[in-house]
């Protein structure tokens, strides 16, 4: 099962805009190394691009979340995390850092995890849900572009290749929200195809021993 879902960008609180909020779409939909055609983001400096040009949320993860959130209307349809691609049959553990995937006629590289913000807050009205999503390690993970082309609700979708096959996702977000930062494990991380903002983060980390503070992402500003 595969829903492809698309969003226009709101207003929300505090002063923020958000393409968050997709709605799944019927018929052919045309994947571009910036995204999808007809899908916004609100803040291009964290969202969108060429590393983050599609998202995909697995639709297993749906009854943790009803049980940590109860009837949700948000839980009901694709789109309820601001994905893109809504799946049964892959998570976080069957899904590797490169892989390459073809779906329908675009072939995509996996290209990092997702790193919840806060405006999973704002969709939720719920002021810790970013950092429960990062807490449970189910995050959903993005795509790269590597060849356009359409793709649809129920198109077919195959693993090409798979260079890294001992970094699932599920590996990599433990390797990077352990409480305990170990350089060694780290260490490894330099040589993945990960974007340059994840490979400065890593080093930062194996350099300082330190863990950056993630209140900023996951809590947004304060209030004025």
């Amino acid at each position: 099962m595969l829903a492809v879902c698309v969003g226009a960008v709101q207003a929300y609180a505090r002063g923020s805009r958000s393409g968050i909020d997709k709605r799944p779409v019927v018929g052919r939909v045309r994947a571009t190394v910036l995204g999808l055609v007809g899908d916004a983001q609100g803040d291009l400096r964290v969202h969108g691009g060429p590393d983050k040009a599609i998202h995909h949320y697995p639709q297993e993860h749906s009854a943790h979340w009803q049980a940590v959130l109860g009837a949700h209307p948000l839980l009901h349809v694709p789109g309820a995390f601001g994905e893109n691609l809504h799946t049964r049959g892959l998570t976080e553990a069957d899904v590797c850092l490169g892989d390459h995937w073809r779906v329908g006629e675009a072939l995509l590289e996996v290209s990092q995890a997702r790193q919840p913000c806060w405006k999973l807050n704002e969709r939720f009205a719920r002021a810790d849900m970013a950092r429960q999503v990062q807490a449970s390690r189910r995050t959903g993970w993005y795509y790269r572009v590597l060849q356009e082309g359409d793709l649809w609700a129920g198109a077919p979708m195959a693993l090409q290749e798979r260079p890294h096959p001992q970094w699932s996702m599920a590996h990599l977000l433990d390797a990077l929200y352990a409480p305990e930062q170990d350089p060694e494990r780290l260490r490894p991380m330099l040589a993945l195809p990960l974007p340059a903002s994840w490979l400065r983060l890593v080093q930062r980390r194996i350099d300082s021993g330190v863990v950056e503070d993630m209140a900023p992402r996951l809590d947004g500003p304060l209030p004025t």
